[in-house]
C-alpha cells in the first residue's frame, strides 16, 4: 500500500454542498470512496483558510491515487492534491540508489 497526505479545498459550490450535507456526511462519503478502490482511510480532518480537508490515506498504488485524484477535480466542486509519503526505510532505500546526474551548467 502507499500511504498519502490529501488536500482539498472546496469551490463555492462545493461548500454549499458541504453546507447541505455536513462533515460527517462528506466524510463518510470520501471513507467509502478510499475503501472501494482498495484502500483505508488513516485520518481525517477539516480546516479553514487555503486547505478545507487534510486527511492520510493508505491506497495500492500511485496509479490510484491519480484515478481518485482525476475522478476529484473532474467533479469542478472541489480541488484535490495527493501528496505521496514515505517512511525512513524507503529514504534509506532511496539513498542507496544510483542515479547518475549532472547538474545544469557542470
Amino acid at each position: 500500500m502507499a500511504k498519502f497526505l490529501i488536500k482539498a479545498s472546496y469551490t463555492a459550490a462545493g461548500a454549499k454542498g458541504l453546507l447541505k450535507e455536513g462533515g460527517s456526511s462528506r466524510k463518510a462519503t470520501v471513507e467509502k470512496m478510499i475503501k472501494g478502490v482498495g484502500g483505508k482511510m488513516e485520518s481525517f480532518y477539516y480546516a479553514f483558510g487555503e486547505t478545507d480537508v487534510y486527511g492520510i490515506c493508505d491506497v495500492p498504488d500511485a496509479v490510484t491515487a491519480a484515478a481518485l485524484s482525476l475522478a476529484i477535480n473532474a467533479s469542478g466542486m472541489v480541488n484535490f492534491t495527493a501528496i505521496p509519503l514515505l517512511t525512513a526505510e524507503e529514504i534509506d532505500q532511496a539513498c542507496q540508489k544510483s542515479v547518475a546526474y549532472r547538474p545544469p551548467g557542470t
